[in-house]
């Protein structure tokens, strides 16, 4: 681990902590340098590269990696240990997996790698590769249950994931790169090998009608192939989530298309096209073999998972999602602190309203409210779709799309009020018309917030809501009266629209306080 010194300029728009910290991950296909703003929770990405190396190409029949693509890697390092020093790294991690681990001539290539960083290179083993993968998941997705994928060139990692666990993992020799060469070009022969690694294997964990979380490139890519023929309207690949039959479908499809022409290849790149039929063989068998019941895509995978095990246990425990939208909120609200007494008001408006919320309805108020003032410096005129826009396309994770969905609608209706159409169509399909409702009484509740305080902290705590006589009421003490007035009304009668009840102002008399 190669540790500086900070001298970077602070920016405002920086939230710089620990000081920028890298990983530089040597895989069997790609190698790449990821440089994060700092150790957190929901680490925020400075810079990202990486460079097609294919050192995992040619190593199952010879048994070396290849001068060319040594020199390839070591070139793309050079460079990455340039750019590292510019952005004032703190801390570099360097890993490698299957064609460093396997290589006849993989310790000199190690050794080289060393000198050209600088600092120790971490050689995972497949078990290791495995449980990182497993705490990528658990970093990004909130409660995973089921098992981890993660496929790369050299291998395929298997390990089995739940809430506070994860299980010992296996590891496969069938990466991509591996696979074609094995195979000879022969998807048929391809499916063949998977599947005889697979089948009748202990080690490879069930998932027993749960979720298959995907991780890395080749698998990446054919979802995304998938979204553009599907015309998914969220762009968004984290938690993109398909059923295992549809993905079972799929894989047929790719296995025998020609990707170049087949319609939609051409958003995947031309360096990952050919891989994309083995990646389709190996899932499918995994799918077969495992049985889930989803297939959810993962953006995180060792490389999160090895910041993830970095944190102390308590960090780990925290909520992505509420701390990512705090993250945002702290950086783009008004007041960072009003969305914590939003939070509080809101849900003692619930619990005045008598409405029930789950655990996923109470993770998405609390993001809402840190997220509600995060588009106030747009215009007025395009606050509304801007903060749609923002929220619907931020780098959250713990977070579904119908979640992206429901946080980017409610803050829209916070600026846009409850008359206004959806923002997009696709809301409709993503939420339903309960969450839609939802999210229209909570941006409403946002906008009584705003008169009262102008999203400001310090006053939105003195008020608070009452049923009195089937009404409900919101009561002002003696300090805050004159904040009373005819818009104010005006929407705490839009909010009376949508929770059936009439709603009113009432102050406190002072002899009462």
């Amino acid at each position: 681990m190669l540790k500086r010194t900070v001298k970077a300029e602070t920016s405002p728009g920086r939230l710089n902590g620990s000081g920028p910290i890298a990983i530089v991950d040597i895989g069997s296909n790609s190698v790449r340098l990821v440089i994060y703003e700092r150790l957190a929770r929901t680490p925020t990405m400075l810079f990202n590269e990486k460079v097609l190396a294919g050192l995992g190409r040619g190593v199952s029949t010879t048994g070396r990696l290849s001068d060319e693509s040594i020199e390839r890697t070591l070139s793309a390092l050079t460079r990455f240990r340039r750019i590292s020093d510019q952005a004032e790294v703190v801390d570099t991690h360097v890993i490698a997996t299957a064609a460093a681990r396997e290589a006849e001539n993989g310790p000199d290539f190690i050794r080289d790698v060393e000198t050209v960083l600088g600092t120790s290179v971490r050689i995972l083993s497949g078990r290791e590769e495995a449980q990182l993968a497993a705490s990528g998941v658990c970093s990004g997705v909130w409660k995973p249950e089921g098992i981890v994928g993660d496929l790369g060139g050299g291998s395929l990692e298997l390990v089995s994931v739940s809430p506070g666990s994860t299980g010992e993992g296996t590891t496969l020799p069938l990466g991509v790169i591996r696979l074609e060469d094995e195979a000879g070009a022969s998807i048929r022969s391809a499916r063949r090998i998977a599947s005889s690694f697979l089948v009748d294997n202990a080690k490879v964990p069930p998932a027993d009608g749960q979720n298959l979380y995907l991780i890395g490139g080749t698998w990446r890519s054919l979802a995304r192939l998938h979204m553009v023929r599907s015309n998914y309207p969220l762009p968004i690949m984290h938690q993109y989530r398909l059923s295992a039959r549809e993905t079972l479908t799929f894989c047929d499809v790719v296995m025998e298309a020609d990707l170049e022409t087949m319609p939609g290849a051409e958003h995947v790149s031309r360096q990952r096209r050919p891989f994309l039929p083995y990646g389709a063989a190996v899932l499918s068998e995994v799918i077969r073999v495992t049985q889930p019941s989803e297939i959810v895509l993962s953006s995180l995978g060792v490389r999160e998972g090895l910041l993830y095990d970095l944190l102390d246990a308590e960090t780990r425990s925290v909520d992505p999602l509420v701390a990512s939208a705090g993250e945002m909120g702290y950086l783009r609200a008004r007041a960072p602190s009003y969305g914590g007494e939003l939070i509080n008001w809101t849900s003692q408006l619930m619990e005045t309203l008598n409405f029930s919320e789950s655990e996923w309805d109470a993770r998405m108020r609390t993001a809402a409210c840190l997220l509600s003032d995060v588009s106030w410096r747009a215009h007025p005129d395009h606050r509304a779709e801007a903060s749609f826009s923002t929220i619907s396309n931020a780098n959250f994770v713990g977070l579904d799309h119908a979640g992206r969905a429901f946080l980017a609608t409610c803050v829209y209706f916070r600026h846009a009020g409850p008359d206004e159409p959806l923002p997009e169509p696709y809301v409709a399909a993503l939420i339903g018309p309960d969450l839609i409702d939802r999210a229209r009484m909570l941006g409403v509740a946002f906008r009584v917030a705003h008169l009262i305080c102008a999203s400001m902290p310090g006053m939105l705590s003195g008020t608070r809501f009452e049923m009195r006589d089937g009404a409900l009421c919101l009561v002002l003490p003696p300090e805050l009266a004159e904040l009373h007035g005819e818009r104010l009304d005006k929407r705490l009668g839009q909010l009376s629209r949508l929770v059936n009840a009439e709603c009113r102002v009432t102050a406190v008399p002072p002899e009462t306080v």
